[in-house]
């Protein structure tokens, strides 16, 4: 027997609190793992910040997290990938429609994830360094890859045991001797970083904008164009740069990127943007009960700015919509992310956990203290906390 903790949301904008909690049940086809490292991330602020309006389904007490990276303890029937021991990192689904809300949430001791969005670490690769991928590299995936965003070709990864004659990477060698571009607006965010080497290593030439001082580590990750994104020319930098080049799509990472990206799709011609972040940024949202102004305009602003981008998106042929990463989980991109792709770069060393982690300390206590760190702004880095000990205390 093991004992669980979690950090809990236990009512709406209220502070985490640390409580003990049942231990997880695994059900076929998952795993439990003994969590030693998790990150934050902006969904989860968003439920702390914006009470029942996001997430309403979400019952209180809460368990929020979707990162997590540990031991296996327990595996489900039907799991052949895990067995007890594994070192891996997952995608936790307790914030999703119709799931355990509270076994299957990131911020606990023992989680119960899904074996089909877990993949296996090296020895080499630690877990703070791991856990920054699970969320950000699944959005990134489901924008470029799947049919109803970008529709992108699929990476073929790494030369492997399994494709002796080198079959894949004659393939990927084929697509790179005359590419398409990609663009991916906010190539430093946690989004970014993972779409940049996702669509380098499909074989696509790829144009970002960062930060000045970000941009020779956005070429380390794959970009060939980088522009300066607080720059009021970056969307005619862009778009010169672009010009006579075939552009396959569109991914706009940030706050405020769907006005830009849809202002960009019509300057180069491309029929399709990925839209992974709202119009206004609902971190700035007050954490207090009751009817409140400042969230009222803030709200109405995002309601607006939507339907604007997406009825000059539509005017103009563009097709513009919103991803959400875990819909990955019932089509094909999944597997191929999770069994195939990451699996094997990982192992190969050619895939880099980004953005780097920033530890903010060990223990769930910790977790409310990244959250509004979070809340603050953090640039180029993913916040994470580490668990100490080994995999798991007797009960």
């Amino acid at each position: 027997m093991y004992t669980n903790a979690a950090a809990l949301l236990t009512d709406a904008f209220g502070d985490l609190e640390v409580r003990p909690v049942p231990f997880p049940a695994a059900r076929p086809g998952q795993l439990i793992l003994r969590n030693r490292a998790i990150a934050v991330n902006p969904l989860d602020l968003i439920k702390q910040t914006t009470g029942k309006v996001m997430y309403r389904w979400l019952p209180y007490p809460a368990v929020l997290g979707e990162d997590v990276a540990g031991e296996v303890v327990e595996v489900g029937a039907g799991v052949t990938r895990f067995v007890a021991g594994d070192r891996v990192m997952a995608y936790a689904l307790g914030m999703e429609k119709g799931r355990d809300h509270l076994a299957e949430g990131g911020f606990q001791l023992y989680t119960a994830v899904d074996a089909a969005l877990a993949a296996p670490l090296p020895d080499s690769l630690a877990f703070e360094d791991a856990v920054v991928l699970p969320l950000a590299v699944s959005t990134a995936a489901t924008a470029l890859f799947q049919d109803d965003h970008l529709g992108l070709r699929p990476p073929t990864g790494p030369r492997v045991a399994g494709d002796p004659s080198g079959v894949e990477q004659s393939r990927a060698d084929e697509a790179r001797a005359d590419p398409s571009w990609v663009v991916v607006w906010g190539g430093s965010t946690s989004v970014g970083s993972n779409a940049l080497q996702l669509a380098a290593a499909a074989g696509y030439r790829v144009a970002t904008t960062g930060s000045s001082h970000n941009h020779d580590r956005l070429r380390d990750l794959g970009a060939d164009i980088v522009v300066d994104r607080s720059s009021a020319s970056a969307v005619r930098d862009l778009a010169a740069s672009l010009e006579g080049r075939h552009v396959a799509g569109i991914l706009a990472v940030g706050t405020g990127s769907g006005e830009a990206c849809v202002s960009l799709a019509l300057l180069t011609g491309t029929g399709r943007v990925a839209l992974t972040s709202p119009s206004v940024a609902l971190e700035s949202l007050p954490r207090a009960r009751g009817a409140h102004l400042l969230r009222a305009r803030i709200l109405l602003q995002l309601a607006a700015r939507t339907a604007i981008l997406q009825v000059r998106a539509r005017l103009h042929g563009v097709r513009a919509a919103f991803v959400w990463g875990s819909s990955l989980h019932h089509n094909a991109v999944g597997p191929m992310l999770w069994e195939q792709f990451l699996p094997a770069a990982l192992a190969a060393g050619t895939y880099t956990p980004a953005p780097a982690p920033r530890i903010l300390g060990e223990g769930l206590d910790h977790l409310q203290p990244a959250l509004d760190a979070l809340r603050e702004g953090v640039s180029a880095a993913k916040l994470v906390i580490t668990l100490p000990g080994a995999p798991g205390d007797p009960a």
